[in-house]
């Protein structure tokens, strides 16, 4: 009787086990196919066509080459035109598709269950490409020590939300291509204002949840962020470089003293270990990767701002910005290379040990941003469409940032189709490469809208031996100056500062 019971209570267990499972599985479904009907709602032109060219970069083998390629794929079912004629004539609503991309499930990435955004600009580099628009010069480092390159190319403003853990996943969450006339502080500061304000409308932060964090590099003023985005529930926590020298409190103006109160008091330089004092908050860690890892905090430091650089408009007074300095130090890297400090400036003050600790793991997640940008270049084929428009670069950028979300969706639900000499791993462990081989056995159980195959032919191009008597007009790359700097600001339009001799005929 014994054993009975026992057996009893192991299958009600099972049982119950696997109705979790199930329900499990059938939200996630839903979430996708969700997810898939309204962006199928979001192209309001060449939906058909765009449709099926997303799930053929979800479903075709190996790396994206070529967009004509990918009409080889079952899930294509036009013609190997199609693909270039619906990027150059389709249309995409993106203003839903970025609200239908906040309302899916986000994961957290801090410890302490707060959201974890990452702000960064990677660069679709086209230098040959003289009869594209639009094009700056982007910055890009070289093989060697030192080398840094402009290249000609559309940069691109990516945020993300981050998860916790050792992974190369991130959740995208919006994307814009920096014009010519756009100051990138500006574009950031209103990108991250509407990305927060979509996660707010869809209940991801409610009054009384930690703040939102905001984690970006060295190449972003992070104490100009956190002052435009001072009305959000926002904390701003950026690298700063090692040269810099912050400013600690005032202090106080005694009575009977001549000339007015100073606003700064003695420097902190990064670089200058005298002028250290002791750290408010001292932490000691070991790391798998790097280490054992030393913390220390300094509350209450700001820099010194000027009416420069960004503040030169900044009416009256300038504000005192001040913030918590972190310095991480570790012992090793796993690349070999000597181990620098780094140097994190957080906008809040009055930091404790756990929140301090929280700070600095955060900004190691801050990484898999890369991870994310190789797996759009190097798998999904971003960069790989010669097109010359750059309203049809966005379209292709929103596609595959579409598609990126559906892998992540589907990483409960993916059967790990591992090669022979790879390991094998938990569905949470699974890269986007290895979710993306088993995507085309589970597209058949998702929502596909119904449309009709239209195959079609190629037209018969121009006849051999004559020339183009319509070549498309070239444009000049767009340089900034100091000069058309403050015309931008002023609203007047400049030239180009390196003109091209345009060929006719």
């Amino acid at each position: 009787m014994i054993i009975l019971l026992a057996t009893e209570r192991r299958s009600d267990q099972g049982l119950q086990l696997i109705s979790v499972h199930h329900a499990r599985d059938a939200a996630a479904f839903g979430e996708l196919s969700a997810l898939r009907q309204e962006f199928y709602r979001c192209v309001t032109r060449r939906a058909d066509a765009l449709f099926e060219l997303t799930d053929a970069v979800l479903c075709a083998d190996g790396p994206v080459r070529s967009v004509a390629e990918l009409s080889l794929a079952g899930e294509h079912r036009r013609g190997h035109g199609s693909g270039y004629a619906a990027l150059a004539r389709g249309r995409v609503d993106v203003d839903r598709l970025r609200t239908a991309l906040a309302g899916v499930s986000l994961p957290r990435g801090a410890a302490d269950g707060r959201l974890v955004l990452a702000v960064d600009v990677t660069c679709w580099l086209r230098p040959e490409a003289h009869t594209c628009a639009q094009r700056i010069l982007c910055h890009t480092y070289g093989r060697g020590k030192d080398q840094h390159m402009m290249v000609p190319g559309w940069p691109y403003s990516i945020v993300v939300a981050l998860e916790a853990g050792r992974h190369s996943w991130t959740a995208p969450l919006d994307a814009i291509r920096l014009a010519p006339d756009d100051i990138a502080a500006d574009v950031t500061a209103r990108q991250v204002r509407q990305v927060v304000d979509r996660l707010v409308a869809a209940g991801h932060w409610s009054p009384g949840d930690p703040e939102i964090l905001l984690v970006a590099d060295a190449g972003y003023d992070g104490p100009r962020l956190a002052h435009v985005l001072a009305d959000l529930p926002i904390a701003v926590l950026v690298r700063m470089r090692s040269d810099r020298v912050l400013r600690r409190p005032a202090p106080p103006h005694l009575p009977g003293t001549m000339g007015r109160p100073c606003r700064h008091g003695g420097e902190f330089a990064f670089g200058d270990p005298a002028t250290w004092d002791t750290p408010g908050i001292t932490l000691e860690t070991t790391t798998r990767l790097y280490g054992p890892a030393l913390i220390r905090a300094w509350d209450r430091l700001h820099p010194r701002l000027t009416h420069r650089i960004a503040w030169a408009a900044h009416d009256g007074k300038l504000p005192i910005l001040d913030g918590t300095v972190i310095r991480l130090e570790v012992e090793r890297l796993p690349s070999g290379a000597i181990p620098k400090p780094v140097w994190l400036w957080h906008s809040r003050t009055g930091l404790d040990q756990d929140q301090v600790d929280v700070a600095w793991q955060a900004f190691l997640r801050r990484f898999d941003i890369e991870h994310t940008f190789r797996m759009l270049k190097q798998t999904l084929g971003w960069t790989t469409p010669k097109l010359r428009s750059p309203d049809a670069a966005d379209r292709w950028t929103w596609l595959l940032i579409t598609a990126y979300t559906q892998l992540r969706l589907a990483r409960e639900l993916a059967i790990d189709l591992r090669r022979p000499w790879e390991k094998p791993r938990p569905a949470q462990r699974l890269s986007p490469s290895r979710i993306r081989r088993g995507f085309r056995n589970l597209r058949p159980q998702l929502a596909c809208p119904a449309s009709v195959p239209k195959p079609s032919r190629p037209g018969p191009g121009r006849p051999a031996g004559q020339s183009n008597h319509q070549p498309a007009p070239r444009h000049d790359v767009h340089t900034v100056t100091s000069t058309n700097k403050q015309s931008a600001k002023r609203g007047r339009k400049t030239k180009s500062s390196n003109p091209r001799p345009r060929r006719t005929g």
